[in-house]
C-alpha cells in the first residue's frame, strides 16, 4: 500500500530527516561501523529493503558522516554555514525535483540522480536539512555531546537553555559524576582552598 501524502511528507519532514543524519553519523563515525548497523538506522528513519549495503558503501556513507560531524561540532552559527557551504560545494549537485519516477510526491534532492550513490545521497540529503535547519532557527543546527564519554552528535532545538548532551542518560551521567566528585572532596570548592 502507496503512503498518504501526510505520512511521506511526516516521515520527510526537516525535523526527522535531521534526526535520521543524527542517527546516522553516530553509526558511521564509530571505529568500524558495519552495514548491518547503518542499514537498521535506515530502516528506522524509513528506508525500505533492499538496503543492499556493502563495505564501499559504508566507506563513503563514513567520510560524509565526518564532515557533516564538523557541522554539529561548529562553535557557531557562522562556522557551521561555512561548513555546510563548503560541504554543499564539494559534495552535491545541483538542486532538482524528483518523484522517483511517480512513487512518491515531489520533493527536492541536491544528489545527481535517483540513482546516485548511498554516500552521495546520504550528504546531500543532510546538508539540505541541516542548511534548512540554520535558515530557518539561525541556530547551528545541532551540536556533540559535552558527556566526556560520549561523542554522539544531536539536533538543537529552539527553546529554552541551549543543548549540551545528546540525551537525558548522558546528562545524568554527568551530574551524578560531578556529584560523587563533589562528595569526594569536599573542601574543593569552599574559598581559600588550594
Amino acid at each position: 500500500m502507496e503512503p498518504s501524502p501526510d505520512d511521506w511528507f511526516t516521515r520527510h519532514s526537516p525535523a526527522r530527516t535531521a534526526h535520521r543524519t543524527v542517527a546516522l553519523v553516530n553509526v558511521l563515525t564509530t571505529a568500524a561501523p558495519r552495514p548491518d548497523a547503518v542499514a537498521a538506522a535506515l530502516r528506522e528513519y524509513g528506508e525500505e529493503d533492499p538496503l543492499d549495503l556493502d563495505a564501499a558503501d559504508v566507506a563513503g556513507m563514513r567520510d560524509a558522516a565526518l564532515g557533516l560531524r564538523e557541522v554539529f561540532a561548529a562553535g557557531s552559527v557562522d562556522e557551521a554555514a561555512g561548513r555546510l557551504n563548503h560541504l554543499l560545494a564539494s559534495g552535491c549537485g545541483p538542486v532538482r525535483l524528483t518523484s522517483h519516477g511517480g512513487h512518491t510526491p515531489w520533493h527536492l534532492h541536491l544528489d545527481r540522480h535517483d540513482e546516485a550513490p548511498w554516500a552521495e545521497w546520504f550528504l546531500a540529503s543532510s546538508c539540505m536539512t541541516l542548511a534548512v535547519l540554520l535558515w530557518d532557527r539561525q541556530l547551528p543546527p545541532g551540536g556533540v555531546c559535552a558527556s566526556s564519554t560520549c561523542e554522539n552528535v544531536y539536533v538543537t532545538s529552539t527553546a529554552g537553555t541551549p543543548r549540551r548532551y545528546c540525551s537525558a542518560r548522558c546528562a545524568t551521567r554527568e551530574r551524578v559524576a560531578a556529584h560523587r566528585r563533589a562528595a569526594r572532596n569536599p573542601d574543593a570548592g569552599a574559598p581559600g582552598a588550594s
